[in-house]
């Protein structure tokens, strides 16, 4: 499970999802990526289980990069517990998405191979997804007035 090895702060305001993703939103490593249509909060069992599932397709061939990683920490109150007496306890951690961000990307494989494999990932995960190339990823970037 994916989650920091120290933080500054242990507990964090829920924040807020809106707008377009302007970092991480090209692909940088690989051929492939799987990019959020939607915005959201994903697990890092979530993180996990997609990236279980891309590995075994390819058969560990190929590679895998996973460009999100789970920083923010979310509370839980117990069951049955009384209002106030402060914030939850730490019970699982997620990465927050907004739409256009890149979520995994891939190389070494075919592109009918490397689709079927984010297909499945992106089963995996609460946000919809998008399999896009590295040179229509950046056509795209293009057209819609970005950087050239």
């Amino acid at each position: 499970m994916l989650m920091p090895k120290r933080v500054k702060r242990r507990r964090v305001h829920r924040g807020r999802m809106t707008g377009k993703c302007t970092k991480g939103n090209k692909i940088a490593y690989g051929e492939y990526g799987l990019i959020a249509t939607e915005p959201g909060w994903i697990k890092s069992n979530q993180i996990e289980a997609a990236r279980v599932a891309m590995t075994r397709f390819i058969k560990r061939g190929g590679q895998v990069w996973i460009d999100i990683f789970p920083h923010k920490p979310v509370t839980k109150k117990p069951a049955d517990s009384r209002m106030g007496s402060g914030k939850g306890s730490v019970e699982f951690w997620v990465a927050v998405v907004k739409p256009g961000r890149v979520l995994f990307e891939m190389a070494g494989v075919s592109e009918d191979v490397a689709k079927e494999a984010m297909r499945l990932a992106g089963h995996k995960l609460p946000v919809k997804t998008k399999f896009v190339k590295k040179e229509v990823a950046e056509v795209q970037i293009n057209e819609e007035g970005g950087e050239g």
